[in-house]
């Protein structure tokens, strides 16, 4: 669960963290702007106090409505796989418990987010570490429409299982631009990286098996 409350900080926690970095270099995360944004980032503040050392583990929690945190190692990946670079504009479809849009945001990029589960998007609006992020816009809508008013973007980032690559999330990709995305509806997901050309053509890389909770059409609550 995330806290509302200011929570601390400490040398040992830091400590966890770089020890969580060396776990997913060790896992062939090379991308080190990734690695540093992960090492700013205090993944204890979204879990309860009693965990604060199982926050640094390799793994996912769950948290409110049915949802998870991801993996480190799932949210690095992903992130190595968008190749960010500073004042890219990014769309985020299921922003959960909002450790990964925290990660993107720490690399220097403009991050506009979407929360198709209402009690989820007010319980982080009050979440203490994202108010620090001036970056982060959040949304609450259905993740299939995406964000047309916004568009195009440079990157989109999924992180949650879809049937079908939406036809409107390709539509707002930039030429030049990638969208990461697990597909799959079978209770895994294949991980594609997708990429525009300049002329609007797509090419599609599988980038390996991933479990995600599923990625749903509409919005739940009001």
């Amino acid at each position: 669960m995330l806290h509302t409350l200011p929570r601390e900080d400490n040398y040992l926690q830091k400590g966890l963290r770089k020890q969580l970095v060396q776990i997913l270099r060790d896992k062939g995360i090379r991308d080190e702007a990734v690695l540093a944004a992960i090492e700013r980032v205090p993944r204890h503040f979204f879990l309860d106090p009693a965990f604060e050392r199982q926050a640094y583990e390799d793994r996912a929690f769950p948290i409110v409505a049915g949802q998870t945190i991801s993996q480190p190692y799932t949210v690095a990946y992903q992130t190595q796989l968008l190749d960010i670079k500073k004042y890219d504009k990014v769309l985020e479809i299921g922003t959960g418990s909002a450790y990964q849009a925290c990660v993107l945001a720490e690399m220097g990029i403009t991050l506009y987010t979407i929360e198709r589960q209402r009690a989820l998007y007010d319980h982080v609006g009050k979440f203490v570490l994202i108010k620090k992020y001036l970056n982060i816009k959040r949304f609450f809508g259905d993740g299939f429409l995406g964000l047309p008013s916004y568009a195009p973007f440079d990157k989109i980032i999924i992180t949650c299982g879809a049937p079908f690559v939406p036809p409107k999330l390709l539509e707002q990709l930039k030429p030049g631009g990638i969208m990461v995305i697990p597909v799959g509806d079978d209770g895994r997901q294949k991980m594609l990286r997708i990429t525009k050309d300049k002329d609007g053509n797509v090419k599609e890389e599988e980038m390996g098996d991933f479990l995600f909770v599923p990625m749903l059409q509409g919005k739940e609550g009001r």
